[in-house]
């Protein structure tokens, strides 16, 4: 968490839209992606303002690249 926490190695090859909310990186010998999705408030459907707190809540997935 600490390593997605300072992650700032973002390009066009993974960001392409600019917004910061993928990466992919090496932990300890591991391949692992992150995303970062945005939904609602009843987390049902995407928020309708990702950059409004007030109305959305973000959840991360973390996984092995092999578990893709």
């Amino acid at each position: 968490v600490k390593t997605i926490a300072l992650f700032d190695d973002f390009h066009h090859a993974n960001d392409p839209h600019q917004e910061h909310d993928f990466g992919a990186f090496e932990a300890e010998g591991a391949k692992l992606f992150f995303k970062i999705d945005y939904y609602d408030k009843t987390l049902k459907i995407g928020s309708p303002n990702p950059a409004d707190p007030s109305v959305t809540e973000r959840v991360i997935t973390i996984m092995l690249t092999d578990e893709y």
